[in-house]
């Protein structure tokens, strides 16, 4: 995560789905739609689709899925596309797969399904008036008859989206399983959608980035920028060469990447050390890139965050460059960049536009420093900003337009959320919706990075709404895109994704805690609780207490559920000292609540013993604490604090008043 300096900054409920099933998918389950007849009528609900396309509308009935199905592909047809039609057939019925060459004879009694490019005869037949969109990254689908689909992407990637839409399509058809008959033309409205690992603090394992990796490419994010702070080989050390077992741990996450259309971004940092003018460090740095690019690395970036530009690593930068500052800072960056590109990237088959962050990343000021940029950065050099401020509040189309004006390109966003490396987040799990960006900034922006959690899997919440944000800004709703992540985690078990829902809301990051308000805190409880104190006070004593008496028995049962249903079991092993804390804070809601009803019916035995309950697990859950999960070392892990506690302080106060 950048920061001015390394650790300078202190700084909706909404219903799931009905009847939301899962299957058991090997790419991680998703939410399907409530069984529906195998004849279904044209006018039958899609099921939700994330990210959300472009166009989604109704083209057929239901296509039912037999015990044998036959693929149609050509020498074109994107590998990783086949092979995940082939896993998601399987897994919805069809024993039986063949594939066939376009033109051969298909049988009978099969289900055909077409895959490949967008200008196959085939495929442009059976797609009819559903064109696949003219974008990189674009698809098409549709299903032309009773027993075929089609599948048509501009390129690779495109393909490969088609068929995880298509994996979102299944639902039950009687005992078996069917495909939604629904066309879809869609397309990303943004070039680079994903993660970059650039938090500071105990780093993921290499379990956590084979899954982050698998995860975006299930929510066609492309881009996974490889920034830990934990490794020394890009930071401190950046000049010496991996030893060779990190050196294969690397071509892991690579080929992992890489199978799965995620562009894994290198990002080697050597401005801490950096002599900018000498030639023996230049040729450290086209070494290293070298080195990760015989395993596959084509995505490159090299940051500048989070260093002094204000000084020289060598007296030789001064001769060349001028004393220290901001303008001599970007002419010396610029130089280096210009020259990798130059030597490297354009000179390396396959290899992507070079990427940096900047020195300034996060305001909207000219500078000295942005003019050396604007004027004399190679324009293929992608740069990355954080908004108005490190972890800003909201961005907004005119933040946007300015600093692309500033750098003049459009911006790489690196958005720190759901990040919680920072004092004011420490003790945290963020799991808000992503919201307050705004509709139309990909006009500004050529993508956006999420800077996620030291827990990978709690992370996902927040990335599965920036994924969806990126890919089609106009349409996205945090209202609907929440519930469906949430759902997700919890392997589309509707009992376990209402749990989440409960245990979500209280973990918000709360106003008072950060000086950019971000997400208030607990939202559906703190309207129940406010409209329970209304009723209370309105003199409604009861009706009161049996509306919110419910809900506080799901912030106590909550944990439960999430441990025994499908959730994923990494979310659940990160997020144990919250669960822990949230049965403790649940039960003494309840039991605070109802010292309170026996106080108003004049049973003062009854209060007082409640209450003493009320004080004991209290005390027991803000005992309870996170562990070194952040820079910031054991916390206590914070559950709706400032709304869930508030309002058992005020129970308490009144039931003994």
């Amino acid at each position: 995560m950048p920061v001015p300096t390394r650790m300078r900054l202190h700084l909706l409920a909404a219903v799931v789905v009905a009847g939301a099933t899962a299957s058991s998918l090997a790419i991680g389950a998703t939410p399907a739609a409530a069984a529906v007849p195998s004849a279904a009528l044209p006018s039958a609900a899609l099921p939700p689709v994330s990210p959300t396309p472009q166009s989604l509308t109704r083209g057929s009935a239901d296509v039912r899925v037999p015990g044998s199905a036959v693929l149609v592909v050509d020498g074109a047809t994107d590998p990783a596309a086949k092979d995940l039609l082939t896993t998601l057939l399987q897994q919805h019925g069809a024993r039986s797969i063949t594939t066939v060459a376009p033109g051969q004879p298909t049988g009978h009694g099969r289900l055909v399904v077409r895959l490949g490019g967008a200008d196959r005869p085939d495929i442009v037949t059976a797609l009819g008036s559903v064109t696949v969109p003219d974008q990189a990254e674009g698809y098409a689908l549709r299903s032309p008859k009773s027993a075929e689909l089609a599948v048509g992407g501009r390129d690779a990637a495109g393909q490969y989206y088609g068929v995880q839409t298509l994996r979102q399509l299944f639902v039950r058809s009687g005992r078996g399983w069917a495909v939604s008959g629904a066309a879809v033309r869609d397309w990303p409205n943004m070039a680079l959608r994903g993660s970059i690992e650039g938090f500071y603090g105990p780093p993921w394992t290499t379990a956590d980035r084979l899954r982050q990796i698998g995860f975006l490419s299930e929510v066609k994010a492309n881009s996974y920028v490889y920034s830990a702070k934990d490794d020394a080989y890009l930071r401190s050390r950046w000049r010496d060469p991996y030893p060779a077992d990190q050196l294969a741990t690397l071509g892991q996450l690579v080929q992992a990447a890489e199978s799965q259309h995620v562009d894994f971004t290198y990002a080697l940092s050597p401005g801490v050390s950096i002599c900018f003018s000498s030639p023996t460090d230049l040729a450290a740095v086209t070494a290293k890139l070298q080195s990760v690019y015989d395993l596959g690395v084509r995505s490159f970036s090299m940051p500048f965050d989070d260093i002094s530009y204000t000084r020289w690593n060598c007296d030789a930068d001064q001769a060349a460059y001028g004393a220290p500052g901001q303008a001599a800072a970007g002419k010396a960056q610029v130089a280096l960049l210009n020259t990798v590109t130059e030597q490297f990237i354009k000179t390396h088959d396959g290899a992507r536009p070079l990427q940096t962050v900047p020195t300034e990343y996060s305001d909207l000021a000219d500078s000295p420093y942005k003019t050396e940029l604007r004027e004399h950065l190679d324009p293929s050099v992608v740069v990355q900003w954080t908004g108005t401020a490190v972890v800003p509040s909201s961005i907004t189309n005119e933040q946007a337009k300015q600093v692309s004006t500033l750098y003049g390109r459009k911006v790489f966003l690196w958005d720190n959320y759901p990040v919680n490396d920072y004092e004011e987040s420490a003790g945290r799990l963020l799991l808000a919706p992503y919201g307050h960006r705004e509709a139309g900034l990909s006009q500004y922006l050529n993508g956006i990075v999420s800077n996620p959690m030291n827990q990978e899997a709690a992370s996902e919440i927040a990335e599965f709404g920036v994924a969806d944000f990126a890919w089609n800004d106009a349409a996205y709703s945090p209202d609907r895109s929440w519930p469906l992540a949430l759902s997700r985690l919890a392997g589309g078990d509707p009992r376990a994704s209402a749990a989440m829902l409960v245990f979500a809301d209280l973990e918000h990051l709360a106003p008072a805690s950060a000086p950019t308000p971000w997400q208030p805190q607990a939202p559906a409880l703190a309207a129940k609780t406010a409209s329970f104190w209304q009723r209370w006070d309105a003199g409604d004593r009861d009706g009161a207490a049996r509306a919110l008496r419910p809900y506080a028995q799901q912030i106590k049962d909550a944990a439960a559920v999430i441990r025994g249903g499908r959730v994923v079991p990494a979310f659940v092993d990160e997020a144990k000292p919250w669960l822990d804390a949230t049965v403790l804070w649940g039960g003494a809601m309840a039991d605070q609540l109802d010292a309170l009803v026996a106080s108003a019916h004049g049973d003062t035995a009854t209060a007082q013993r409640l209450t003493a309950s009320a004080d004991a697990l209290t005390t027991q859950a803000t005992a309870v604490k996170t562990g070194n999960t952040n820079p910031w070392g054991v916390r206590q892990a914070l559950v709706g604090d400032g709304v869930l506690d508030a309002f058992i302080a005020k129970a308490r106060a009144a039931t003994v008043g």
